[in-house]
């Protein structure tokens, strides 16, 4: 039941995001109809298992969510690995995508590709309307660098972890001066 409720306001979100773009609604709109599933292969078994989600284009160009179950034939299947989701959140804050097998309508594939690429929630905009542009440019520059902080913290982070090595103090010991 919260898995829903969450799904309904993501949902939401998207479409929200999308209709702040007409040139993603225009993008969608040819694909009215298809459906695309999203599904996370390899996730730990000691994790609570993510669901299966499905979207069907509207004739606006937005999305709606169809619920947890499997499609029968979606027009687009995303198979996103989820195998290690510590390494998936790192390159995530670092701006990488995680690897995803898609099958189904090269043409659909394509536009939501360019979706992924290209469309960005304008958070600034959005708290302008309600708190002003002044305190708006404020948060978001607070939250600017904050996210540059973290970033830069996750990028070093993911060094150590390909060189094979902890982090000062990681290992329980204190740090060596």
């Amino acid at each position: 039941m919260v898995q829903g409720a969450v799904m309904e306001r993501a949902t939401l979100l998207v479409n929200h995001v999308l209709s702040s773009e007409p040139a993603a609604m225009d993008r969608l709109r040819p694909h009215t109809g298809k459906t695309v599933q999203v599904e996370f292969s390899g996730w730990p078994v000691l994790l609570p298992r993510l669901p299966v989600l499905a979207f069907r284009i509207t004739p606006a160009g937005l999305v709606e969510w169809l619920g947890e179950e499997p499609l029968e034939s979606p027009a687009l299947h995303l198979d996103v690995d989820a195998s290690n989701p510590a390494l998936a959140l790192v390159q995530a804050f670092g701006g990488s995508r995680p690897q995803v097998r898609v099958t189904g309508s090269a043409d659909f594939a394509a536009d939501v590709d360019w979706l992924i690429d290209n469309l960005r929630w304008d958070v600034q905009d959005d708290l302008a309307k309600l708190v002003g542009e002044g305190p708006a440019e404020q948060v978001a520059r607070l939250a600017r660098g904050a996210a540059a902080g973290v970033r830069e913290a996750v990028r070093r982070m993911g060094g150590l972890m390909a060189r094979g090595t902890a982090p000062p103090g990681a290992s329980g010991e204190p740090p060596r001066r």
